[in-house]
């Protein structure tokens, strides 16, 4: 029989429902608390998902049943959150980002350290078979020597659709913090670590109008760019270009591609799990079509990654130290954008294995 670790649930918004309906079906999982600032979120996500228990943020972090919290709050207070659930002796999985500032960050990681727990972080699409099939054929040689990427995300703003869209658009918000992590770590899967970055910024309207759900027609501050195009350079030696933009009516978004001596990979939406891949080789006038293989689980396939990681005594690949290069590389954009200076990236990762060919966190191991 496989051991389960329990999981408290620390946010009950949107994001909540997806994560809810996979963690609720790992077999190494066992979801035993919800627990958000309005008691009635909280309740209604434990009773949709049949989850004995809901309640206060403190009523989670003193239950001994919850081995794992896993933090949906919005990106302001995953710092907070994060060193409440360290101290409280958890493990703790986090939304992107980590933190909004290195300071913090390294806090976390230090905490987690001086305590004997782990501590890991979405984006967690990099798991999903889409992008590592991709890997899988790079690493394979089937376009020789990675040498260079393009990312593209372009569209006019999350504000006409969300019902409370305002954090998106707050510090740690805009499309490079919020969108920006999945293209980010698809290319740190690819490339290894950043060395520098450079970046241009701009922020097309100092304020923004809802247009769904009960506050719609009411307005609210832009504190970010809402449009960052950014050079990177890897360790090494890659390098590559992308747009992370809440300024475009023309819709462009999932686009990453990368070339290399012998062809070209299109990769499939890095906020996705999932989809096909293209190659393009010298000469063709149309790509090779590779079906991705692999888990097509989506958000919170990283949390059951994780409980089997601390189960096996393994580092999981989501890891913080990964997470916190992640918060460096986007930190460095944003001075970069306000300096128009090239900024070096000071921190590092151990690039992580991939998935063993078969792996299901819906299948008892």
């Amino acid at each position: 029989m496989t051991r389960r670790l329990g999981v408290g649930v620390i946010g009950a918004g949107v994001i909540s429902t997806q994560y809810l309906e996979n963690l609720t079906r790992f077999p190494v999982l066992d979801v035993v608390f919800v627990a958000d600032l309005l008691p009635e979120r909280a309740r209604a996500q434990a009773e949709s998902f049949s989850i004995p228990s809901h309640g206060t943020v403190d009523e989670l972090l003193a239950d001994d049943r919850v081995d794992i919290v896993v933090n949906l709050t919005i990106p302001a207070a995953h710092v907070e959150v994060g060193l409440s659930a360290i101290a409280a002796g958890k493990h703790v999985w986090g939304e992107k980002p980590l933190a909004l500032d290195r300071e913090s960050g390294r806090a976390l990681l230090d905490a987690a350290a001086r305590a004997g727990v782990r501590i890991a972080s979405a984006p967690d699409t990099f798991l999903g078979a889409g992008l590592q099939t991709a890997r899988r054929l790079i690493d394979g040689g089937a376009i020789g020597r990675p040498l260079t990427a393009v990312t593209l995300f372009q569209t006019p703003g999350p504000e006409s659709w969300h019902p409370s869209p305002e954090f998106l658009f707050a510090v740690g918000g805009g499309p490079l913090f919020d969108v920006g992590p999945y293209y980010l770590v698809a290319l740190f899967q690819q490339f290894g670590p950043v060395a520098r970055v450079a970046a241009a910024g701009s922020t097309a309207h100092e304020r923004r109008t809802i247009g769904s759900g009960p506050k719609a027609g009411t307005t609210f501050p832009v504190e970010v760019p809402t449009h960052i195009g950014a050079t990177l350079w890897f360790e090494s030696g890659a390098s590559a270009q992308s747009v992370f933009s809440f300024e475009s009516h023309r819709r462009r978004a999932g686009f990453v591609e990368i070339s290399g001596t012998e062809g070209t990979l299109v990769f499939p939406d890095p906020n996705d799990f999932d989809g096909d891949i293209e190659i393009w080789r010298a000469g063709a006038d149309a790509p090779e079509i590779v079906r991705a293989s692999g888990s097509t689980s989506t958000r919170g396939t990283g949390v059951a990654e994780l409980a089997e990681a601390i189960l096996a005594g393994r580092a999981e690949r989501a890891a913080g130290d990964l997470a916190y290069h992640l918060v460096d590389v986007m930190v460095s954009l944003s001075e970069a954008a306000a300096s128009g200076d090239v900024v070096s990236v000071a921190s590092s990762f151990e690039p992580v294995p991939l998935l063993p060919d078969g792996w299901d966190p819906t299948r008892a191991s």
